[in-house]
């Protein structure tokens, strides 16, 4: 038995150290909210989950893994692009492999926030809970693999980081609207700061930051603000942008702070705004409803199996809160375009390969 257990242990060394040389990123990681969430909420008490059907509907056997989206959600399909794997588990998933851990794992959590409130109130994980199951990550891998192969991971790896929707569109919206939002938002960078440069602290050295998406937009937003026509509401678009370009600066500010951090602000905001004005190129017909849920098939806002349109690939959003992932395709397509000089499929990223080591520089 002891042997058995040696010899697993140096055949993933071997593994570690040829995933390692196979691609500058050898793994991925996701933090934050349903944008990146690929499953962590299934198994909490939690009011935000998209375990159901039909969610899912469109992902490989048609499973609804807790993904709030029908198919593939931004981690995915970036984890695809840099030719890492074609999907990324949610890390308190029963059945994780040793292969899932060398080569990343997600712990975003739907409903999440920089704002503790923002996760309380909903019951799923905080920023803060989310950075522990990193901690908890680094000490099963570096049993695995050993001490100098997990920092090697750890140091080359690229981290998804998506906050802020909740904390405007729930938190601040529903319960703390007597706070001036530049207030509010100034406190939500300072958290957000120094989550970075706890995340900086325990070894990663490349994250990418995603803005806000247009929340007015949303469907749900529509619904609530955007009046008998459904435009986008103004004010939610207003405060999103606000606090895109506080983020952005502070990202700015941390890179320019701590050598050898290469912390990007990625603009999610800009590509799917762009969809949404503009979608007959891309395919798209419906940019207001949402193909389940709040859509025009919608049943008082909630994704059922009765409630889910026939083609969600002409639909940009899925349900209230999210997109398809046609759409997460086109707005991933946007990123890559934008950090590397790779011509990449727009119409199926899932299926292309990026250059990842121009998308490091």
């Amino acid at each position: 038995m002891f042997w058995e257990t040696q010899l697993v242990t140096i055949l993933f060394v071997f593994f570690a150290k040829a995933v390692i040389a196979k691609s500058a990123v050898p793994a991925l990681f996701a933090f934050g909210d349903s944008i990146l969430d690929t499953g962590n909420n299934n198994n909490l008490l939690a009011i935000t989950k998209c375990n159901y059907p039909p969610y899912g509907r469109d992902f490989q056997g048609g499973i609804p893994t807790g993904r709030c989206c029908n198919g593939k959600v931004p981690t995915d399909l970036i984890a695809r692009s840099l030719g890492i794997k074609e999907t990324v588990p949610a890390y308190l998933s029963s059945n994780l492999s040793p292969h899932d851990l060398v080569t990343g794992v997600c712990f975003a959590s739907a409903g999440s926030g920089i704002d503790d409130l923002t996760a309380t109130s909903q019951g799923v994980l905080p920023v803060p809970a989310q950075l522990g199951m990193f901690r908890d990550y680094i000490g099963k891998v570096t049993a695995l693999v050993g001490q100098q192969q997990a920092a090697d991971i750890i140091s080359n790896s690229v981290y998804l980081v998506s906050v802020g929707n909740n904390d405007i569109a729930i938190t601040y919206t529903r319960l703390a609207t007597t706070l001036p939002f530049p207030l509010y938002a100034a406190r939500l960078i300072d958290t957000t700061s120094k989550f970075f440069k706890n995340l900086y602290g325990l070894g990663a050295r490349k994250v990418w930051v995603f803005s806000t998406v247009p929340l007015g937009c949303l469907p749900g937003g529509r619904t609530v603000a955007g009046g008998p026509l459904r435009i986008c509401a103004f004010l939610e678009n207003q405060l999103a942008q606000i606090f895109n370009a506080q983020l952005s600066s502070a990202v700015n500010s941390i890179r320019a702070t701590l050598p050898n951090y290469d912390i990007k602000f990625i603009d999610v905001y800009t590509p799917l705004l762009n969809i949404i004005n503009n979608p007959q190129p891309a395919g798209f017909i419906d940019v207001s409803e949402a193909c389940c849920g709040t859509g025009a098939y919608g049943i008082s806002g909630i994704c059922t199996l009765l409630s889910v349109c026939s083609n969600p690939s002409t639909y940009v959003f899925w349900d209230f809160a999210h997109p398809t992932e046609r759409a997460y395709q086109f707005v991933v397509s946007s990123i890559l375009h934008s950090h590397t000089n790779t011509n990449t499929n727009t119409n199926n990223v899932s299926n292309s390969s990026v250059n990842s080591s121009s998308l490091l520089s």
